[in-house]
C-alpha cells in the first residue's frame, strides 16, 4: 500500500460545448505533469463545460462527451501518464447526472455523481439533472479518495457520510461562480468540513466567463488542522498535493506548491469585484469570437469605467470610442471624453447626432402636432439615446466589432435608461454594479493596476469624470440625482430591496442605518414603484457580469404584469 499519493489540482479555463478543446487542456497537463504525478483533478463538468443549461439535454451532445471521454481513456492504457478526475454529464433514465470520472492509466474508469443539486439565484440544475444517490469513496492507490461535487461539498452531509465510511480526503471538483464575498463563504464552508470530519479538503474550481457567470478560481487547500495552504484567484494555476499516510494511518498534506500564482494569491475585495469584470467581458468577447468591442463615451463615470475595463480585458487596440455629442452635450463632457480615451489609449471617433435629432423632429413634428405633451415628456430626450444607439449598431454592423452598453444596476433598477438606446449593447459590465460601487472601482483603478491587466498604468480618467455631477446630458441643466435622489440613499434602498427582498418601509428603516441619516419611507415607496416597472425594460437588457447575489435576470425573476409590486 503506497504510504504517499502526489495530487496535482487544476484551475483552469474550460469552455461550454468545446469538447477537443476541453479535453487538450487535460492532455496538455496530463503531459506537463507525466511522471511527476499520480492524479490530476479537474473542476466541476470541466470536459463539457459548466453550467450546461438545457445543451446537456441533447442526445447529440451527451453522446459526443461520451465519445471524446472515452477517446482520453483509450490514450491514456500504459502511457505513463496520471490518472485524471474529469467531470460532465452521464445519461440516465430519464435526465442526465452530473459525474465525475476517476481514468485511471489502464482505461478503467470509475465514476461518482452529484447527489444535491442547486437549484437557485443563478443556477437550475434540478430541471437538467437527476440527483444521484449519496456517493462512496473511491478506491485508488492505496487511498480512499472522497469526492464531493461542488453542491455536494456546501452541504454538510454528503462530506459526513464520505467520513464515515473511510474517506481519507475530501475532493470537492467546482462550479462556483463569483460574487462579492464568496471566497470567505467557501473557505468557512471548508473550515467547517473540517472540523467535522477531521479530513484534509482539495477544493478545485474553474476559472473564466461563462455568459453572465464569471467563475473565479478560488481554489484552495486546506489541512486537518484547518490551515489554508494555498489558494488562487482570478487566473489559471495548478497546486501540487502530497497526501500522506502517518503510522496511526492518518492522512495529512505533507507538501503543497503552486505553479503559475503566489500562495494564498487571492485578491481583496475592490481588486476581485474589477478583476470580475475583466474576465467576464474579455472571456464573452473572445469565446463568442468578437474582434473587439465599441461603445459610447459620453465624458461620464460610467462610459469611463467601462472603457477602462475593456482596455484591461482586450487591450486598447481591441476597443473603439465613440463620443456622440448632442445639442446639450457640454464642452467639459467633450474634453474627459477625449482626456480618457488618451489616458487609455484608444481609437476615439466623433459623430454629431444633432442632424438625427433634426431629422425625426422633421419626421414627427406632423405627427404629433396638436397632442398634448405629458408633463414628464421624454420623447426627444429617448430620441437623443437612440440615435446614439442607432449610431453604435452601425459601426458594429461595418466593423464587426459587439457594442458594449454601460448602465449601472442603478440606473436599471429604477427605469433610468432608454430600451433600445442606452440599453442596446451585446454586453454590459457594469449591469451588476450599483453607481457607488462605480465610484469606487473608478477611483480604484486610478489609484493601481494589478498585474495581468493589459491597460495603462496610472490614471485611466480624468479626475473631473469622478466629481462631477453625473448627468445624461438630454436636456439644459440635468443631472441625474434631481431625478434619482442622492445615490447614497438610492443604492442603500436599493440594496435591502434587491438583495434583501424588503419592502418599502423596513428598506427605508435598514437604508437609513446604513448611510446614517433618516430615509423617508415615500423616498422607498417611490423607488419601490419605479423598480417594478422597470421590470419590462430589465427583460429586454444585455447579459452582464454577475457580482451580486441577487442579479437582474438568472437571479431576479419577477412576472412584469404585476399589480403587487415589490
Amino acid at each position: 500500500m503506497s504510504a504517499t499519493l502526489r495530487i496535482i489540482c487544476v484551475q483552469a479555463n474550460p469552455t461550454v460545448g468545446a469538447l477537443k478543446d476541453n479535453f487538450d487542456i487535460v492532455r496538455r497537463h496530463r503531459e506537463q505533469y507525466r511522471g511527476k504525478a499520480d492524479l490530476l483533478v479537474f473542476s466541476e463538468c470541466f470536459g463539457s463545460g459548466y453550467p450546461l443549461q438545457d445543451l446537456v439535454l441533447r442526445p447529440g451532445f451527451r453522446r459526443d462527451f461520451r465519445a471524446a471521454l472515452d477517446a482520453l481513456a483509450g490514450e491514456m492504457r500504459g502511457d505513463g501518464g496520471p490518472a485524471v478526475l474529469v467531470g460532465g454529464p452521464l445519461d440516465g433514465a430519464t435526465l442526465p447526472y452530473n459525474a465525475a470520472f476517476l481514468i485511471e492509466t489502464d482505461g478503467s474508469m470509475r465514476i461518482v455523481l452529484k447527489h444535491n443539486l442547486p437549484n437557485d439565484e443563478v443556477y437550475d440544475e434540478k430541471r437538467v439533472f437527476a440527483p444521484g444517490p449519496l456517493p462512496s469513496p473511491v478506491d485508488f492507490r492505496g487511498f480512499r479518495l472522497g469526492i464531493a461535487i461542488c453542491e455536494d461539498f456546501w452541504h454538510g452531509k454528503v462530506a459526513q457520510s464520505l467520513a464515515a465510511e473511510g474517506a481519507d480526503v475530501l475532493i470537492v471538483p467546482n462550479g462556483s461562480h463569483f460574487r462579492t464575498g464568496k471566497q470567505a463563504v467557501r473557505l468557512a464552508i471548508g473550515r467547517r468540513t473540517v472540523r467535522a470530519t477531521g479530513l484534509p479538503v482539495l477544493y478545485v474550481n474553474q476559472v473564466g466567463g461563462q455568459d453572465s457567470l464569471v467563475f473565479d478560481g478560488g481554489s484552495y487547500v486546506m489541512d486537518r488542522a484547518g490551515l489554508v495552504i494555498a489558494q488562487a484567484g482570478f487566473r489559471e494555476a495548478a497546486f501540487d498535493i502530497t497526501l500522506e499516510r502517518g503510522e496511526d494511518g492518518t492522512v495529512d498534506l505533507c507538501r503543497g506548491d503552486v505553479f503559475g500564482v503566489t500562495p494564498n494569491a487571492y485578491p481583496d475585495e475592490a481588486e476581485a469585484m474589477y478583476r470580475a469584470l475583466v474576465l467576464g467581458l474579455r472571456d464573452y468577447v473572445d469565446k463568442n469570437r468578437f474582434p473587439g468591442v465599441v461603445l459610447g463615451m459620453s465624458g461620464g463615470i460610467d462610459s469611463a469605467l467601462s472603457a477602462a475595463v475593456a482596455v484591461d480585458a482586450l487591450g486598447a487596440e481591441r476597443v473603439l470610442l465613440v463620443r456622440m455629442p448632442s445639442p446639450y452635450t457640454s464642452a467639459e463632457s467633450m474634453e474627459d471624453a477625449e482626456r480618457a480615451s488618451a489616458l487609455l489609449g484608444t481609437r476615439l471617433l466623433t459623430v454629431p447626432i444633432a442632424p438625427a435629432m433634426e431629422a425625426f423632429d422633421r419626421m414627427l413634428a406632423p405627427v404629433l402636432a396638436g397632442r398634448p405633451v405629458p408633463a414628464a415628456d421624454t420623447t426627444f430626450e429617448n430620441v437623443q439615446a437612440r440615435a446614439r444607439g442607432m449610431t453604435l449598431m452601425a459601426l458594429s454592423n461595418r466593423l464587426g466589432l459587439m457594442v458594449l452598453s454601460t448602465g449601472n444596476k442603478s440606473e436599471m433598477s429604477v427605469g433610468y435608461a432608454t430600451l433600445y438606446g442606452d440599453m442596446c449593447g451585446g454586453y454590459s459590465v457594469l449591469k451588476d454594479v450599483y453607481k457607488t460601487v462605480v465610484f469606487r472601482l473608478s477611483r480604484w483603478r486610478n489609484a493601481q493596476r494589478p498585474e495581468g491587466l493589459l491597460g495603462p498604468d496610472g490614471a485611466v480618467m480624468p479626475e473631473r469624470i469622478i466629481t462631477k455631477p453625473p448627468s445624461a446630458e438630454l436636456r439644459e441643466e440635468q443631472t441625474d440625482e434631481q431625478a434619482l435622489g442622492a445615490y447614497e440613499h438610492l443604492d442603500a434602498v436599493l440594496r435591502t430591496m434587491v438583495e434583501g427582498l424588503n419592502g418599502a418601509g423596513r428598506a427605508a428603516e435598514l437604508a437609513g442605518a446604513a448611510v446614517g441619516e433618516p430615509i423617508p419611507a415615500a423616498y422607498a415607496e417611490r423607488i419601490g414603484r419605479l423598480t417594478a416597472r422597470a421590470q419590462y425594460k430589465r427583460d429586454q437588457s444585455p447579459p452582464g457580469v454577475v457580482v451580486t447575489e441577487r442579479t437582474y435576470g438568472p437571479g431576479w425573476r419577477l412576472p412584469v404584469t404585476n399589480h403587487y409590486g415589490l
